[in-house]
């Protein structure tokens, strides 16, 4: 990398941090099976699990929380998110929740995934709240992905706009803490933390449980 390209990066890096920037990003794993039946059969149990957001949760080494709410902020257990619904993240050895909203469900023959933004907390569980509750400001998304290629089934991460939520009203009294999460403790596990999904969502990594 030349000297120029380091400057460049670095800068970029401040402005990051100061939200200023945002980030893109994807995580992939993906798993190839010898025959077109055994494909198919496989990418709708990877679908299963996929939409099973609670269970993620139970996916081993993979320690955050994740726990779906509808709209008017009740727990459910719905076996597919829906819009509107939120979904409260617990990061590890934190009692820090972070909420996203469901903005969009998406179902094809060969493809299937949902998209989330960072969030206000459902009004039922915090009235008058104004901060978005989360490290990343609302512009941020995650798409959660999965598709039949042929015979590969490929799962994905798809983070877009990632950029810190420290200004503004939007990051309430989270401002510090949420600079610290983001480019903290998240940037160091979130390869990390991806891999290991999109891995169990290509039945290379042992989680909850789905069948078919």
């Amino acid at each position: 990398m030349g000297l120029k390209k380091i400057v460049d990066e670095i800068k970029k890096e401040v402005k990051v941090l100061k939200g200023e920037e945002t980030k893109d990003k994807t995580y992939t794993n993906e798993t190839k099976y010898p025959d077109a039946t055994t494909a198919r059969k496989q990418f709708e149990l990877a679908k299963q699990k996929l939409f099973a957001v609670n269970d993620w949760s139970n996916i081993s080494g993979f320690e955050s929380t994740f726990t779906l709410y509808d709209p008017e902020g009740n727990k459910v257990s719905r076996t597919k998110p829906q819009i509107g619904d939120y979904i409260e993240i617990v990061l590890p050895a934190t009692s820090i929740d972070n909420w996203v909203q469901v903005t969009d469900v998406h179902e094809e023959e060969n493809m299937a995934d949902f998209v989330v933004h960072p969030s206000k907390m459902p009004a039922k569980l915090a009235e008058n709240q104004q901060e978005v509750k989360h490290f990343f400001s609302k512009e941020a998304s995650s798409t959660f992905r999965v598709e039949l290629q042929g015979t590969t089934l490929i799962a994905s991460e798809l983070g877009r706009n990632e950029g810190i939520n420290n200004q503004g009203e939007e990051a309430g009294d989270r401002a510090i803490l949420n600079t610290l999460v983001a480019e903290g403790g998240w940037a160091q596990m979130q390869q990390i933390h991806w891999d290991i999904l999109t891995r169990y969502l290509v039945h290379q990594h042992e989680g909850a449980r789905t069948s078919l």
